[in-house]
């Protein structure tokens, strides 16, 4: 409770406080009381009490607690993370590869050569955080300068258990009404590794563990002009034994979208969960459109069918439609925004993942959606570290149908000795080692190292 190892030359407790026979005497009368602060007062003498006994005892003019130390703890003992400091925050500028992959979309190839990173936060007594900085290829050049210019300095000298401080300062590190939870979730990320290494368990033990494995979902970017493209690509995921395919349509036509969502369904029958992603394409009539033919065609949900920002086609779409609207990827929908949709009965499911909001953010999310009885499915964080980071938080909540298995793997997986891996039922198991339960491949981090920011 106090920390753990017992330090030299310190008072006995009874030395501590005034008052006799090692008691201290809380004397309650009217609608107050008086009390001496015992965590505040231990913790500034860095006494190494593990945990305090207390019992009320009642007379006829007052109420006395007593509280009693147990022994201290022996020293030596490791472990206490709130004993332990940050003393540096680096990251490791790796630039490596991807495979070409063509999509029909703005992005147009989303392989080809990328700065990424290999985050590395380390502490007085040993133990190092790890993430990754990186969405998929997509460069991350001026996130990673962030991390060193805005997040560093309010961390150094600080505990890793700081978590909740540090978001809670995030509007006032970024300034002017800026958002940085996409740079901060990495460094999030990395603060929870420490945590949950300190304490030996994996993270979803520490978030409170809700089941051992999670079934997944599939999916390509939209890398087909024609209906046939998305048949032959939901048949062969379903021979590969995936029983969850999302589709991404991208500029195909609303009208062939529709065509497609029938095709699909009609080619690999009714025991495959299906879903389509626009990616806030279509206007609200096209949407609508679409929407009536998932209806016919028992697709589980309807994700970023418009603007995150037209409520009023999102609400009107959720009262018209049976297929529930899943919302948002979009990179400013985050906690508050997710928080407005549930308060607006805008949505039935909420979308959410590590890479926007962190392990904290996220964990919070998941609760508040499940108070209102609402889904929360996760998305792809873009990178090995993270995806983990996103397994963890899902195997700590029931409230997430689906972990999403973005294709191809070689885009976002990289840096780590091995990868998450579906076990014989077609699932994620939980992750059983220390902290994000990753062992980094060093080798490989050493050969695509270009710098080192710090």
């Amino acid at each position: 409770m106090f920390g753990i190892g017992a330090p030299r030359n310190k008072p006995p407790f009874s030395q501590l406080f005034s008052g006799s026979n090692q008691l201290l005497h809380f004397l309650v009368t009217g609608d107050g009381f008086e009390s001496v602060n015992v965590a505040s007062r231990l913790r500034e003498m860095s006494y190494p009490y593990t945990g305090l006994h207390s019992h009320v005892v009642s007379t006829s003019g007052f109420l006395q607690k007593i509280i009693e130390p147990f022994q201290p703890s022996p020293t030596g003992t490791r472990g206490a993370i709130n004993n332990m400091h940050i003393t540096d925050i680096t990251i490791d500028v790796i630039e490596r590869h991807a495979a070409s992959v063509r999509v029909q979309d703005e992005r147009a190839d989303l392989g080809g050569t990328t700065r990424q990173g290999v985050l590395r936060v380390r502490t007085d007594e040993g133990i190092e955080g790890h993430a990754f900085v990186g969405d998929q290829a997509a460069d991350s050049s001026q996130r990673m300068e962030s991390i060193i210019k805005l997040l560093k300095p309010a961390m150094m000298g600080r505990e890793p258990s700081d978590r909740e401080w540090l978001w809670n300062q995030l509007n006032v590190i970024a300034g002017h009404g800026s958002t940085i939870e996409s740079i901060w979730a990495p460094l999030d990320v990395a603060l929870w590794d420490i945590e949950g290494k300190a304490a030996n368990q994996p993270i979803h033990k520490l978030l409170g563990t809700a089941r051992t494995e999670v079934p997944i979902y599939a999916t390509y970017p939209p890398r087909h002009k024609e209906p046939e493209g998305f048949v032959n690509e939901a048949l062969q995921l379903k021979a590969e034994g995936f029983t969850a395919y999302k589709i991404h349509p991208g500029p195909l036509s609303y009208k062939d979208a529709a065509i497609t969502v029938a095709k699909v369904r009609e080619a690999v029958g009714d025991k495959m969960t299906l879903m389509l992603d626009r990616n806030h394409g279509y206007t609200f009539s096209e949407a609508l459109y679409v929407g009536h033919a998932l209806d016919a065609h028992d697709y589980y949900w309807f994700e970023d069918p418009v603007a995150a920002n037209d409520i009023e086609s999102i609400r009107e779409l959720t009262n018209r439609i049976e297929t529930p609207l899943n919302m948002s990827d979009t990179a400013g929908f985050l906690f508050h925004e997710a928080a407005s949709f549930l308060q607006m009965n805008a949505v039935r499911m909420i979308r959410g993942t590590v890479r926007k909001i962190g392990i904290t953010g996220l964990k919070k999310q998941m609760a508040m959606v499940e108070g209102f009885h609402r889904k929360c499915e996760v998305g792809l964080a873009g990178n090995s570290a993270l995806n983990a980071a996103n397994l963890h938080v899902i195997i700590s909540s029931i409230n997430c149908t689906f972990f999403e298995y973005w294709l191809p793997k070689e885009v976002h997986q990289w840096g780590v000795v091995e990868q998450l891996k579906i076990n014989e039922r077609g699932n994620l198991d939980a992750p059983t080692g220390p902290g994000l339960g990753i062992q980094l491949d060093e080798d490989w981090i050493a050969s695509h190292k270009v710098v080192t920011l710090s």
